[in-house]
């Protein structure tokens, strides 16, 4: 009876993590929306979605401390609960990230050019990373998680793209250099959005093997 009760809060903490990681998605493909068409007034809506990943980020975590400090877990359980915890925490950044990125476009006004392209595609590599990783703990997949991993230098070559597309763009004399820095930094955060996404797929591992890859 114990262990069916467990099982069906770990099923419920799947269904959770599941929902986090759709609003994670959605503020990462809504701040690319607000830059690829130049509509800063999208950028409410992604604090928005960051504040609904903050809510759920605690959820979760209130939900994970009830389950080590009840259930008395055996060890595969605990490091499914522990990264679970750890997992959260990655997310959120995820929707804080976001949220910076639509500040930044908010901000400067930033417009539309033919620059965002190849932003626009970091950011589809991005949630995908961030969507399979969080299938992959769900699925008790190492091999996807391992491919999230992986495809973070997918999502690293684009941000060599970008910055070769900017300093061309800093060779030419009428270049707005505010304009250049903000891409820059906005192509930074989606990188970290992937890196966050690769720490959750190496919680993933280590939920499944215990062992905890660099």
């Amino acid at each position: 009876m114990m262990r069916l009760q467990f099982d069906e809060q770990l099923d419920l903490l799947n269904r959770e993590l599941i929902t986090m990681g759709a609003l994670c998605e959605n503020a990462i493909a809504l701040s690319a929306k607000a830059l690829v068409e130049g509509t800063p007034a999208l950028a409410g809506d992604v604090c928005d979605l960051s504040a609904q990943i903050d809510n759920k980020e605690r959820e979760i975590e209130s939900m994970c401390l009830k389950l080590l400090l009840q259930r008395q877990p055996v060890a595969k359980d605990l490091r499914v609960v522990s990264s679970a915890l750890k997992m959260v925490t990655d997310m959120a950044r995820i929707g804080d990230q976001s949220a910076d990125i639509a500040e930044i476009i908010r901000l400067a006004n930033i417009r539309a050019t033919e620059d965002m392209q190849i932003i626009q595609d970091m950011s589809t590599a991005v949630i995908k990373m961030v969507t399979d990783s969080i299938d992959a703990f769900v699925k008790k997949d190492g091999q996807m998680a391992r491919a999230v991993i992986d495809y973070d230098d997918v999502v690293d070559d684009f941000f060599n793209q970008v910055k070769k597309i900017l300093v061309d763009l800093f060779s030419q004399p009428e270049t707005d250099g505010e304009y250049a820095i903000d891409l820059l930094m906005i192509a930074k955060y989606f990188e970290r959005i992937g890196d966050h996404a690769v720490n959750v797929a190496k919680w993933v591992l280590f939920s499944l093997t215990g062992k905890k890859e660099g």
